[in-house]
């Protein structure tokens, strides 16, 4: 089998802005090395939690290269190099590469694209012509293909293919593409500790920006097997995890790391701000989070 090596919190970064919209990046610097400290060791870079797809294709690759550098290999980097056109796909990953990033994360074929698993196979045979390692994005309630266990098993085969992050939020399916024996990543949050247990390899998890301290706890104590503390860590995640999976992902993550001390600005257009009474709410699912990670660093 391949070496895996995204194990653990694989950190989906907000990407911060400024008051005007544009990229914030000495904020993301300022981030990621606050996230270094805390203990992350690996990083999505233009990740859907990061707004990949409100970036142009040039602010994306900034993105990558600014991150990179910064990140110095002191962490793992996946770039997301998702793009409608495939030959779109093979440039961003070579440029990810180019940068030094570690893997690559692609969403299958979407808006019309081909949904039948020939052409998912197609699709991503044709990726690997970028030279990294891929990540495979399942989140069929968004782009209308699943990648099932008889299609992970088939897109294994290609040689770059090395997993699959499932993002679908169906304890059941994740479980599925787990007994394949496959190396496969969670990307639900609310599902991180069934998922452990079930055996996912990794993570790449958005609510990790707003605890990360909290976040890398619960995967350790699960990776050592301490079950039990493990379920007592996860009582602090879970209100805030399940929230922020039930609506408006990416602005309630924004808003939480404000309130936790990870700001990275306000979301970028279209999306907006939460209403006050789903602040409200948020802040409440929050509770002890809010000080516990405070005193993180």
């Amino acid at each position: 089998m391949k070496e895996f090596q995204f194990t653990g919190v694989n950190l989906a970064i907000s990407t911060p802005n400024d008051s005007n919209g544009r990229i914030d990046y000495d904020r993301l610097e300022q981030l990621i090395e606050r996230y270094i400290a805390v203990g992350i060791r690996g990083f999505v870079l233009s990740s859907g939690t990061g707004m990949h797809v409100y970036l142009s294709q040039e602010e994306s690759k900034t993105l990558i290269a600014f991150g990179a550098k910064i990140i110095k290999g002191r962490a793992k980097i996946i770039a997301q190099t998702s793009a409608l056109l495939v030959d779109d796909v093979v440039e961003r990953t070579r440029y990810a590469a180019d940068c030094g990033a570690d893997g690559v994360m692609v969403l299958p074929p979407f808006f019309e694209g081909p949904t039948d698993d020939d052409g998912v196979f197609e699709f991503y045979s044709s990726v690997a012509r970028g030279g990294l390692p891929i990540i495979g994005y399942n989140v069929p309630q968004a782009v209308g293909v699943e990648i099932t266990p008889s299609l992970f098993r088939r897109l294994y085969e290609i040689p770059e293919f090395v997993t699959v992050k499932d993002s679908s939020g169906d304890l059941a399916k994740q479980a599925a593409l787990a007994r394949t024996g496959l190396p496969m990543m969670n990307g639900a949050d609310p599902l991180v500790p069934y998922a452990l247990f079930a055996g996912t390899k990794g993570l790449i998890w958005g609510g990790a920006n707003f605890a990360p301290k909290t976040c890398l706890e619960v995967v350790k104590a699960a990776q050592e097997h301490r079950w039990d503390d493990a379920r007592e860590i996860w009582r602090l995640l879970e209100p805030a995890m399940s929230l922020i999976w039930e609506g408006d992902y990416v602005q309630s993550v924004y808003a939480a790391a404000e309130m936790t001390g990870y700001g990275a600005g306000n979301p970028r257009r279209p999306l907006s701000r939460l209403s006050a009474a789903k602040i409200d709410a948020l802040r409440t699912a929050l509770g002890d989070l809010v000080e516990r990670e405070k005193s993180a660093v």
